[in-house]
């Protein structure tokens, strides 16, 4: 097995063991336990992704988003369980240490849309309970707590509506990290505002290299910077490079380039988004993790390539969950 080396913030392969009845060790996706262990996954975040309209009848979701919530976390438990020899979950910085240690891979419970909330703060405290320690507030949908990027700069300026901002006050006291993936240009600014302090943009890129609505400006990137956060490289090739079908290694590496420059090395990390991208990828999938950590040592060195492919996000958790 590879080196423990990799913190990934975000994958969809919960909505994978879901759509496919699946486990962890039969996936034919970018991940399962094998690619995880061969490209050296240190912390793997298994975000719950909610689909809500048209996406929630393709997936074959019937049941309302609090209660698919649930359901995909008594999947993500049921299969830490019965992989507990190779992967466990973690709710603690202690607990990630404590399994590096044992040579088994950590896997964090992360919530991809706040919809689930629908507007009430016991919610956000039962996520918190069941072992959810990251939020995207939204998706690609308005919520209870916010509204969506958007190409259409009025709707990209919109804030975080009241009950958004009184659950991100609830996420620091909790000690919960807020993820601004997906979220309003307006949204990011409030989040920043209200925390003064670390969040991040699990699955994000670079929108000067990639006009996109989904990327951050390079004045997003510096104030993500300035309040010690970091932002998550997606390896979705549209986002990477405007209309293209194919993820390249070195398309990564620009956007980490660009995002060093702007923010610091310290605000670059990985957040792969496999298993809900659709593109194809040069590094395949997570077991070809590795050879997208031997480009980044040799273009950033080896320090600063450790900081990209875990200290920066590890910091950001152990300043937050503790």
């Amino acid at each position: 097995m590879n080196k423990m080396n990799i913190t990934d913030m975000h994958c969809d392969t919960l909505l994978e063991m879901h759509t496919k009845g699946r486990g962890l060790r039969e996936l034919d996706g970018h991940i399962n336990l094998d690619k995880l262990r061969c490209g050296g996954s240190l912390l793997q975040c298994f975000a719950v992704y909610t689909p809500t309209h048209g996406e929630a009848e393709s997936c074959r979701i019937t049941s309302g988003p609090w209660e698919y919530f649930n359901a995909a976390a008594d999947i993500f438990e049921r299969e830490m369980e019965a992989n507990r020899e190779y992967i466990r979950p973690v709710r603690s910085m202690a607990e990630i240490r404590a399994n590096a240690g044992a040579g088994i891979i950590s896997a964090m419970l992360t919530l991809e849309d706040g919809v689930c909330i629908d507007g009430r703060h016991e919610r956000v405290q039962r996520l918190y309970d069941r072992g959810v320690r990251m939020i995207a507030l939204t998706w690609n949908y308005e919520n209870s707590i916010g509204y969506p990027n958007s190409f259409d700069t009025e709707a990209h300026a919109m804030g975080l509506k009241p009950f958004g901002a009184e659950t991100v006050e609830q996420m620091k006291r909790l000690g919960m990290i807020v993820d601004v993936s997906h979220l309003s240009e307006g949204g990011f600014r409030d989040v920043a505002d209200i925390l003064k302090g670390p969040f991040v943009a699990s699955h994000s890129c670079a929108r000067a290299l990639c006009d996109h609505s989904r990327n951050l400006t390079d004045e997003q990137l510096r104030t993500l910077g300035d309040c010690g956060g970091v932002c998550g490289v997606n390896f979705l090739s549209r986002f990477l490079v405007r209309d293209a079908a194919y993820t390249r290694i070195d398309d990564i590496l620009r956007h980490m380039e660009h995002i060093a420059d702007k923010a610091g090395t310290e605000a670059v990390a990985l957040g792969s988004d496999f298993d809900g991208i659709d593109c194809g990828l040069e590094l395949g999938d997570f077991a070809g993790m590795t050879r997208l950590t031997e480009e980044i040592a040799a273009r950033f060195g080896s320090d600063r390539a450790d900081k990209i492919c875990h200290g920066n996000a590890l910091r950001v958790m152990g300043e937050v969950i503790g």
